[in-house]
């Protein structure tokens, strides 16, 4: 009997927004902003985090959303310093300021899902052997980031995965931007950055850029656009369109997932936070 439709494994993070040098703190990461996509679009959703036990009053607003919670206590909690221009927030500067530490296989409940969604903020939340592992459990989908971002001092910097080749082989979808795509692969040219990732054993690929969100499955590729009437809501992009297309892939074909993908993102865009729109909306949109 299948519990969830998806299990999202990450840490949670506490995050500063600074805009025209004006801080807020804020809630963030992968398992922040998806989750509440994935629930809103009527699936079962389970989250895996790793947080400190203070910051655990942040995760009653997913509760509330109705995601299944499985916190973990750690020593710190995750969190990356974001800097924007008002006049550019396409543009940042990220600093990490904390991290909620690795994780290992008896961390995660063994619970029966459909799909499982890795969102790592950074290196060192998720190694290889545990990546395998959860392979045998369940279809993978995973942001890269989590492998080639590495914490260095101030700084975020991509470093090569020395592991890629045979990690990849664990991953049916895979999230990309187009830096770490053109980093990752060398290559400049979107379509043969993909084309190479997908030869590594990603079944489909999901990058954004800024213009919107490319799919390869199935031999075809898919493109659309966002068209955000501001950036207010910049921060959580990737993580709500790889979590909508996920969504999605479990109840129709790249494509139209793909197209879901983009509304939403865009929608999302416009306002800080997740998402917390409906299904009628969007399909009223893309009608």
């Amino acid at each position: 009997m299948i519990d969830y439709d998806i299990v999202m494994i990450g840490n949670f993070a506490k995050d500063k927004l600074i805009v025209d040098g004006v801080e807020e703190i804020a809630s963030g990461g992968g398992v922040y902003y998806g989750s509440v996509v994935i629930k809103r679009l009527g699936l079962n959703v389970a989250v895996i985090t790793r947080l400190h036990p203070d910051d655990f009053p942040r995760l009653e607003e997913l509760r509330q959303e109705g995601v299944d919670l499985f916190p973990i206590p750690a020593d710190g909690t995750s969190g990356i310093a974001n800097y924007y221009n008002s006049n550019d927030m396409e543009r940042r500067i990220c600093v990490p300021i904390g991290f909620g530490g690795k994780y290992s296989l008896d961390d995660i409940p063994d619970l029966n899902t459909r799909a499982i969604q890795l969102t790592p903020l950074f290196y060192g939340e998720v190694d290889l052997p545990l990546l395998h592992q959860l392979s045998l459990r369940a279809p993978v989908g995973m942001d890269i980031q989590g492998f080639v971002r590495v914490p260095v001092g101030n700084d975020l910097i991509f470093r090569p995965w020395l592991e890629m080749s045979e990690g990849l082989k664990y991953v049916t979808w895979l999230k990309v931007d187009l830096a770490e795509a053109e980093f990752i692969t060398g290559k400049t040219d979107l379509q043969s950055a993909v084309k190479t990732l997908h030869a590594m054993g990603p079944r489909e690929i999901v990058l954004t850029q800024s213009s919107g969100v490319t799919v390869f499955a199935n031999g075809d590729y898919y493109f659309a656009p966002f068209n955000p009437r501001s950036l207010a809501g910049r921060t959580g992009r990737g993580d709500t369109c790889f979590s909508t297309y996920l969504a999605m892939r479990q109840q129709t074909d790249p494509a139209t997932a793909c197209r879901w993908a983009a509304v939403i993102t865009t929608q999302k865009q416009e306002i800080p936070g997740p998402w917390k729109g409906n299904r009628a909306d969007v399909q009223d949109q893309l009608n």
